[in-house]
C-alpha cells in the first residue's frame, strides 16, 4: 500500500469523492424539495410536472444520466460547464448526480408531508394561509423532520453512485482503483482500502440521522 499512495495521488481522488457528494447533496436537497413543493401543489399542472420529473429520473439508469451529460450535452450540444475536460466532467457528474437523487428526495419528503395530519392543514388555511405559507411554516418543517432518516438513506446512496461518475472521466477513488487495479493488478489491501473510504463516508451518516430522527420525531 505505501507504493500505493506514493504512486498514485490516493488522498486528492477521495477528497474528489467527497466534494462530489457534498456537491450532488446540497443540489438534490435543493430541487428535491422544489419538485415536492410541485408533487403536493393543489394546481394539476404543477402536480403532473413533479410525477413526471419522479417517474422519469427515477426509472433511468444514473450511468445512461452521465454519459449523456458528457455525449449528448457537452459534446453535441456544446453546453460546456468548464473549459477544462476533468472540471467539465466534475461538475457535469455532480449535477447529474442532483437531478438523478433529487427524484427520491422529493419521494422522501412527500412521506415526510404524508406524516402531518390534515387538520394542521386545515388549521393553517382557516387563518388565513395561503398555500406556499402553509408549507413553509407548517408543514414542510414538520415533513423534514418526519422525514430524516429516509432523506438519510438518500444522501448515503448517493455517496455510494458516485462512484459512477469514473464512467465519464471523473478521477474519483472508483477511478483511481480502476487505474491502480490496470496498472498495478488487483490487490485486497487496494480494494479494502477504497471500501473502507465509503464505509468511513457513510456510516456516520447513518447513525446521525437515525439518532436525529428519534430525537426529533414529532408527538402526535
Amino acid at each position: 500500500m505505501g507504493d500505493i499512495f506514493a504512486d498514485y495521488d490516493v488522498l486528492g481522488a477521495v477528497w474528489v469523492t467527497i466534494q462530489l457528494s457534498i456537491l450532488g447533496s446540497i443540489g438534490a436537497l435543493i430541487l428535491g424539495t422544489i419538485v415536492a413543493v410541485l408533487r403536493v401543489s393543489p394546481v394539476a399542472v404543477l402536480r403532473g410536472l413533479g410525477t413526471s420529473y419522479v417517474n422519469t429520473f427515477r426509472n433511468l439508469p444514473l450511468t445512461l444520466l452521465m454519459v449523456f451529460s458528457i455525449l449528448g450535452l457537452s459534446f453535441i450540444l456544446q453546453l460546456s460547464v468548464s473549459d477544462d475536460f476533468a472540471r467539465n466532467a466534475f461538475w457535469w457528474a455532480a449535477i447529474m448526480l442532483a437531478v438523478y437523487h433529487a427524484a427520491y428526495i422529493c419521494e422522501a419528503l412527500r412521506s415526510g408531508v404524508n406524516t402531518v395530519p390534515v387538520g394542521q392543514a386545515e388549521a393553517a388555511r382557516s387563518i388565513g394561509l395561503g398555500f406556499g405559507q402553509s408549507l413553509r411554516e407548517v408543514i414542510l418543517p414538520q415533513a423534514f423532520r418526519g422525514a430524516i432518516a429516509p432523506l438519510g438513506s438518500v444522501i448515503i446512496a448517493l455517496i455510494k453512485n458516485s462512484t459512477v461518475a469514473a464512467v465519464i472521466g471523473v478521477g474519483d477513488s472508483a477511478g483511481l482503483l480502476q487505474v491502480i487495479t490496470e496498472n498495478e493488478g488487483a490487490s485486497l489491501p487496494t480494494f479494502f482500502f477504497f471500501a473502507m473510504v465509503f464505509v468511513v463516508l457513510t456510516l456516520p451518516i447513518g447513525l446521525w440521522t437515525t439518532s436525529l430522527s428519534r430525537k426529533l420525531a414529532v408527538k402526535r
